[in-house]
Formats: C-alpha cells, structure tokens, sequence
C-alpha cells in the first residue's frame, strides 16, 4: 500500500461517508456530487486493493480496513490542526481552541468554573462545549470531534486514554434546611419518605439507584423524572424534595450554599467513576495540554 498517494481530498471525502454513513447525506454537507464522492472512494479502494465500505441497503458501513483508514485519517486531520495551532503560539499569538464533549452535570456545573479560572494565564484560548450522553463521548474523541472528554464510566473504552479517574459516588440532594441535611451518609430507604426527583431510566445514576433498591427491596415513586438535571436541580433548590446526582456535578452549588449533598449508604452506588478522556496516541495540541493539566489538577484535588 502507498499510503503517500493517497490525497487529501479524498481522504476528507471517506471521512465525511464514514461519519454519515450515506454518500447521499455526505454529498449534501460537503455539497459535492453523490457520483464525484462514489469515484474518490473507488479510487482509494483501487489504490489500497481493500474494500473501504460495505454497501448496504440503509447506508454504507466502513469494514474492518475502512475502520482503520478512518482512524489514520482522523489522526491526519488533527495532527494538521496542532501544528496550525503550535505556529500561532511560536509567533506570540497564545492562540488555540479547547473542544470538550462532556456529559450535562459536568458541562453545564463543573466545567464552567474551571473555564473561568482557566482563562486569566490563558485569555486568547477559546472553549467549545458540546452536552452528550456517557456513551457518546468516547465516539466524539474517536470521530475527532473533541479534543477532551468528561464522562462518567464503569468501563473501560477502546482507543481512549483515560487522562484522570476518581470515583464519583451518587449522593442524595437536598435544600439547605432539611430533615436529613444534618448527619452522616443517608440510608437509600430514606428517600421514600419524601418527595423525589430521579433522572430517566436511560441515565447510569438511575440504572445503579434501581440495582441498589432491587438489592434492598425498595420501591422509589419519583414525582418528577427527567433526562435533564437542570430540572432535578431546580427541583430541589425551589424546595419541590429531593434528588440524586454525582457529588462533582453539583460541586459549586453545594460550595455556594444552594444544596445540600449527602452520601447514600449503599456500596452499590460507588461503582462509578467520571473520567477526563482523550484519544488514545493522540499529540495534542498546547492549548488543549494546558486544560488537560488544569483539569487533571482540579479533579486530583477534589477542587
């Protein structure tokens, strides 16, 4: 194989029919000929003598070798971008972009302040924030979609680096005041007696909340359910019960006096840790070294 010839517009070509999964969805973003991108990846099949795609009545999926072409190339890709990056800083600039995939907790609660105390050394660097499900963040570190990913785990991911681990117990939530805003770790049993607030089933909180009351032989009614823990949150600081959540998502609200996190008396809800993820082999550009430091020092911390 003479990877050297192949071009650069083709490979940007595959990786848009990788990513979509469709030469007519692809054709319409890069706004090329369905026919034009049809002969690229011919061509590149041609020149590698491997099948890139399996051409299948619902779209076209990469096989084995496509897998590792899209890998090679993505790594093309934004390799070119840190070396753009790098000459701006030798020339003084201090430019760069930081783009984060991160689950919402950690986006829309965590991150911002350390953003924010981030940017006095570092004014010049811009930050792009993108709210994902667990799952997904892993595949936009794979896709190059994002440089950093914020996620809770309890498995290990293939071709992810995982930068920082610390466990992330779920506690319960409740507003400054309440019955059981005083003591020591709260027992699961305990929620039924007050007015609840859980997120959806689809999220790992809820999944290990309903393991552990099934051990215990618990029965919780939420009153209120939703995927969206700004809603759990307002919830709770406008005295509607209680919630659960990871204790780092809520950080700066419990800090702030709005909230008052207990543990829950239960090991089962210990079985979760959040990471900070980048793509495994990856040279990452300064700029995004920089927060990756700044992070792994304020979660090692526990600041």
């Amino acid at each position: 194989m003479r990877t050297h010839h192949l071009q650069d517009t083709a490979l940007r070509y595959f990786l848009e029919v990788v990513r979509s999964g469709s030469l007519t969805v692809a054709s319409a973003r890069l706004h090329v000929a369905a026919s034009a991108l049809s002969r690229q990846i011919a061509g590149l099949e041609q020149g590698l003598g491997v099948m890139l795609f399996e051409r299948q009545p619902r779209g076209m999926v990469p096989t084995a070798a496509g897998e590792i072409l899209a890998a090679h190339a993505r790594r093309i890709h934004l390799d070119a971008e840190r070396v753009v990056e790098e000459l701006s800083a030798l020339q003084g600039l201090r430019l760069g972009r930081v783009r984060i995939a991160a689950t919402e907790g950690l986006a829309s609660q965590f991150l911002p302040p350390l953003i924010l105390a981030f940017r006095p050394q570092y004014p010049h660097i811009v930050f792009d924030v993108q709210v994902v499900v667990p799952a997904e963040v892993p595949q936009r570190l794979r896709l190059g979609d994002a440089d950093i990913g914020l996620t809770f785990s309890r498995t290990p991911e293939k071709d992810i680096q995982v930068e920082v681990q610390q466990p992330a117990p779920i506690h319960v939530l409740m507003p400054p005041g309440h019955v059981l805003a005083s003591g020591g770790p709260v027992a699961l049993a305990d929620l039924c007696a007050h007015p609840l607030a859980l997120p959806s089933t689809e999220t790992t909180v809820r999944q290990l909340i309903d393991l552990a009351c099934s051990r215990q032989q618990i029965h919780l009614m939420p009153v209120l359910t939703s995927n969206a823990l700004a809603v759990l949150l307002e919830f709770v600081t406008q005295g509607g019960g209680l919630s659960v959540a990871g204790e780092v998502s809520v950080r700066h609200l419990v800090a702030a006096g709005r909230l008052v996190a207990r543990p829950i008396h239960e090991p089962a809800l210990e079985w979760r840790d959040v990471e900070l993820q980048t793509l495994a082999g990856r040279v990452l550009p300064q700029a995004v070294q920089a927060f990756v430091a700044h992070l792994r020092e304020r979660l090692s911390t526990g600041l």
